[in-house]
């Protein structure tokens, strides 16, 4: 049989069963930059309480995916601003001072009997202001709207980030609530192998157990001091990596006042949560959006062959001098008729037309994931609030089983052996209710996530306001 060590479980579990590495194998990889953060401020004195409602606040706010998205939105509004710009009248005023003499003779003037080949010097004053407006161009217009559809997809993306923020960071927050409790279910255990250590020392003294049996409650208080130490130290480390993501300090000191949630909510009907995931969940409201914007796009590359009117006009005053000068006025309407343009419309139109359809088959994609989500959600919860009350079950067994082979060892009934295995017993239903209940709030922030609920439920589900 393997006996494979308490952190090493630790991290088994945690990578088979963790939020980010089903959202990886489901949904392709988490942005990474979720994982980092802007750190504010210095470490503040003494130990701060941190709820996950706080946790996650703190991660909104300083989370480096949510920073990120919230740049690429203003990047999006100002194309979108640029697109809106082709469109809006364009007003422009020139001054200029020109000092100029002319030979005549270089322009083939050479035949005009009284008049010098050479004309000047003399000042010209020039003042204008020009307008000018597309009038009717139906490429721009749809350009325009592929930029705003464009910009409403990236204000969904932003929201998206901020589900996968909360959820990494409820996560990260149960993780270390996880190493918390095996902490305290090896200091506990630390405990009794002390007790059985000592009693076993006290028995042998007496002659009453042999020296084999106090062999092996030592191996077993050596055991659980190992273990006592490997758990502190990944709950230090689990504690660092919440902290990353939220932007503590990475010195700031904290004690977590939230637990596990023991029992689970109610899981809505497959078809109820379906349709409150497809309303809800930004991703797949912003796969709709660029297929629009795609729509939008085609029509655009496909107007280029259309006629668009412009329209311009100027005013000014011209003359020697700013004292000595006339009005000057220009009206032009342009009609432009594309007769032939290469084949440039012709790939425009091609490339749109590939792209329209790689976002309608990314949006149908999406919608099939949110329901395997939703049942693959439904399930782990259903398999894990069993999995936690069986696993209660056999902790009390395994403590009364710990209980009754010390009271054998105690009266010289049996021997050590009895009592370690006993231990192991009690090691492992702790190991098994702690997994158990991290698996099960695991699952229920998988859900909320599910349904594009994280950010609205989860603080209250577990504990926030």
């Amino acid at each position: 049989m393997i006996k494979v060590s308490a952190g090493l479980a630790v991290l088994i579990f945690g990578f088979l069963f963790s939020p980010i590495a089903q959202a990886r194998q489901n949904q392709g990889t988490i942005p990474p930059n979720v994982f980092g953060s802007v750190t504010q401020a210095n470490a503040a004195p003494g130990t701060i309480s941190l709820s996950i409602a706080d946790a996650i606040d703190r991660a909104l706010k300083y989370n480096l995916g949510s920073v990120i998205a919230t740049q690429d939105s203003r990047v999006s509004a100002a194309e979108r601003l640029r697109a809106l710009s082709e469109l809006l009248p364009k007003i422009n005023a020139t001054v200029s001072g020109t000092y100029q003499q002319i030979d005549l003779a270089a322009f083939g003037f050479t035949s005009f009997p009284g008049v010098a080949p050479v004309v000047g010097p003399f000042t010209v004053a020039d003042a204008q202001a020009h307008y000018s407006q597309p009038a009717l161009d139906m490429k721009l217009m749809h350009d325009l709207r592929a930029a705003s559809e464009r910009l409403t997809a990236s204000n969904l993306a932003q929201q998206d980030i901020r589900e996968f923020v909360v959820l990494v960071t409820t996560e990260l927050y149960l993780e270390a609530v996880a190493g918390a409790s095996r902490v305290d279910a090896a200091q506990s255990e630390l405990k009794t192998a002390q007790a059985v250590y000592n009693r076993a020392v006290d028995l042998k003294d007496s002659g009453v157990i042999p020296g084999i049996d106090l062999l092996r409650s030592q191996v077993e208080l050596q055991t659980q001091q190992q273990r006592v130490l490997a758990v502190e130290n990944d709950l230090a480390k689990q504690r660092l990596n919440l902290a990353r993501a939220i932007g503590l300090p990475q010195g700031q000191a904290y004690s977590q006042t939230d637990s596990f949630v023991t029992t689970s909510a109610a899981i809505p009907p497959l078809e109820q949560a379906m349709a409150m995931a497809l309303e809800a969940r930004p991703d797949y409201r912003r796969a709709e959006t660029l297929v629009r914007a795609a729509e939008e796009a085609l029509k655009a590359a496909t107007s280029r062959r259309l006629p668009s009117v412009g329209f311009y006009a100027d005013y000014g005053a011209i003359g020697e001098n700013p004292w000595n000068s006339h009005g000057t006025v220009t009206i032009q309407t342009t009609l432009l008729v594309p007769i032939y343009t290469g084949e440039r419309t012709k790939a425009e139109v091609m490339e749109s037309e590939g792209m329209l359809e790689q976002r309608k088959a990314e949006a149908a994609n999406l919608r099939g994931r949110i329901e395997y989500e939703l049942r693959s959600a439904n399930l782990d919860i259903q398999s894990a609030a069993e999995q936690v009350r069986v696993a209660q079950q056999a902790r009390d067994l395994a403590q009364q089983q710990l209980t009754q082979a010390q009271d054998r060892f105690a009266a010289g009934v049996t021997n050590g052996l009895e009592v370690t295995q006993a231990q192991d017993s009690v090691v492992a239903s702790d190991e098994n209710y702690i997994s158990s209940l991290y698996a099960l709030n695991v699952a229920e922030a998988s859900l909320a996530r599910a349904t594009g609920t994280a950010e609205k439920t989860i603080k209250s589900f577990f504990g926030g306001k």
